[in-house]
């Protein structure tokens, strides 16, 4: 049987992850099942924006045979241990944590309600999770070596990586594995007769067919949108902000005094700053909407926020359209990245989809020529995972008490947060989360036959049943951060109740931490070489 061609349109991230996935899964024990090229446009982003993951990233290292401190040398990388949300419940310094590590009672976990039944005094993450107060001290998830923690218990952390130089390593390690690597651009899609794309016509005249093409080319969309015409499904009115400004400030310009393990979004006048933490730089970016605060006006903003020594430094603006493709995947098209979807990166998704829309691919992966049935199933579990990430991102901002600017009383309003969403929250008031409550995440698949494109009969937004992103963990860390069932409480356990307490077993855990794991920078400067960089006057911790 003669491989299979694909061929990726789009570089970065975006192209590079399904490239090594898709090679590294289809193309083993001698046989090569897959002939995969990339193209990938000379006149890419030069600029290394920081990215945030989720613990997922991993199994993607493990696939592709990176081992972690190759990784966190050649990526700028450094661990994620939480996102801490500033500024986001009433706006006056307030914060709280969603940690990616959590204690659990046996056999029956009711740390939830322990804490709601309490006076609340010490914050909900402190009393499930060592890793807010590790955070805070500035430390490592690994002592150095990486051999185990002894006497803690292994943490489960992400990482931030800088996007560009994650995209480098991906490329080498995929031409490696004999992916073809073109540099140029798409002049031209050439459709077939019966709808297919054929062929892309490139701009130094070349002409590139394959069987499978995945369009990973940003938000033009230069195949699924551009050509096929598919609809993008917009997600604005629960999701306001549709711009975003950027800025690295690199350490040698200015040093902290630290390298924080854990992202931080802080809430600014109409939307949200990001801080990511690389072994070089920290990257910065206000997620900001066009309709509450003119560009120049949040470009001011973010430079105030940061600080005085941002005044010299570049900002650039990136426009998007928070949404998803209605199918990802029509007839021989498959679309990732932002070719895709734009959510938000308030909860640190976009890698994620990324890798779970690879894995599918290569779980589906068409070897013959019906591509309907893969196409029809690999949209409605995407949709369904789209709508998941909107419920809980879109709930950051319907729960805030912030009513301090346009924006903020904006979002509030009940017109603003999608009935899914709403749908869980009322239900949250008659009955505390559990985790129970998100198996009706998962709707079973309908069973209507696929038309040939791919397309659906009935509704395409309709999920079929997969295993949910945020469950009843996330949903607590915020839902109980932002202070949700406050009043609620009170009716049900009265006003007068025990003061909260921390489980023995993270009392003596946090105890041993600061002998167990080194601070966050000593780690990486001596596992993976990061240069020590001296201390900046005035600099804030």
């Amino acid at each position: 049987m003669a491989p299979v061609k694909v061929l990726i349109i789009g570089g970065g991230c975006a192209g590079w992850i399904p490239a090594v996935y898709l090679q590294a899964a289809l193309d083993g024990n001698g046989q090569r099942c897959v002939d995969i090229g990339v193209i990938e446009s000379p006149d890419g982003p030069q600029s290394g924006k920081g990215e945030a993951t989720l613990p997922d990233i991993r199994r993607l290292l493990d696939v592709i045979g990176l081992s972690e401190i190759d990784f966190l040398e050649r990526v700028d990388g450094t661990f994620k241990q939480a996102i801490k949300h500033v500024n986001w419940v009433h706006g006056h310094g307030d914060y709280y944590f969603h940690t990616l590590d959590r204690s659990r009672m046996q056999p029956i976990d009711a740390l939830g309600m322990h804490w709601l039944m309490s006076d609340q005094s010490i914050p909900f993450a402190e009393t499930i999770s060592t890793q807010p107060i590790i955070c805070e001290l500035g430390l490592a998830p690994l002592p150095l070596g990486g051999q185990g923690q002894g006497v803690l218990r292994s943490l489960s952390y992400a990482y931030h990586v800088n996007a560009r130089k994650f995209a480098d390593v991906l490329r080498e390690i995929a031409v490696s594995m004999g992916v073809s690597h073109h540099l140029d651009d798409v002049a031209d899609v050439e459709l077939a007769d019966n709808g297919d794309v054929a062929a892309i016509q490139t701009r130094n005249g070349k002409r590139l067919d394959a069987d499978l093409f995945v369009d990973c080319t940003g938000q033009d969309a230069l195949l699924i949108g551009e050509r096929l015409g598919v609809e993008w499904v917009d997600f604005s009115n629960w999701l306001l902000c549709d711009r975003a400004i950027t800025i690295d400030v690199p350490y040698d310009h200015y040093y902290p005094g630290n390298v924080r393990p854990y992202t931080t979004t802080t809430a600014l006048s109409s939307g949200w700053a990001w801080d990511i933490p690389l072994q070089t730089h920290r990257s910065l970016g206000y997620v900001n909407s066009g309709a509450f605060i003119d560009e120049e006006d949040a470009t001011d903003e973010l430079r105030v926020f940061e600080g005085p020594h941002a005044e010299s430094l570049e900002m650039r603006t990136h426009h998007f359209n928070a949404g998803y493709r209605a199918k990802p995947w029509v007839r021989n098209c498959v679309s990732m990245g932002h070719a895709a979807a734009y959510i938000e990166p308030l909860e640190s998704t976009d890698l994620y989809l990324v890798s779970q829309a690879a894995e599918m691919l290569a779980e589906y992966f068409p070897y013959r020529d019906d591509l309907a049935p893969f196409a029809y199933r690999y949209n409605r579990i995407l949709a369904n995972r789209y709508y998941e990430i909107l419920d809980f991102v879109n709930m950051h901002y319907c729960l805030t008490r912030r009513a301090d600017t346009e924006f903020w009383r904006e979002v509030r309003k009940p017109e603003h947060v999608n009935d899914r969403l709403q749908a869980k929250l009322d239900f949250w008031k008659v009955k505390v989360p559990s985790m129970s409550d998100f198996v009706d995440q998962k709707f079973p698949a309908q069973r209507e036959t696929a038309l040939p494109d791919g397309n659906l009969p009935g509704d395409h937004r309709a999920p079929v049943d997969t295993a949910a992103l945020f469950g009843i963990d996330n949903y607590e860390a915020v839902l109980y951060g932002m202070g949700f069932l406050e009043q609620e409480c009170d009716l049900w356990f009265g006003k007068k109740r025990p003061k909260t307490r921390i489980p023995k077993q993270i009392v003596e855990n946090l105890r041993r931490a600061p002998d167990a794991l080194p601070p966050h920078a000593v780690w990486l400067q001596q596992a993976v070489g990061m240069p020590e960089y001296p201390v900046s006057p005035g600099a804030r911790p």
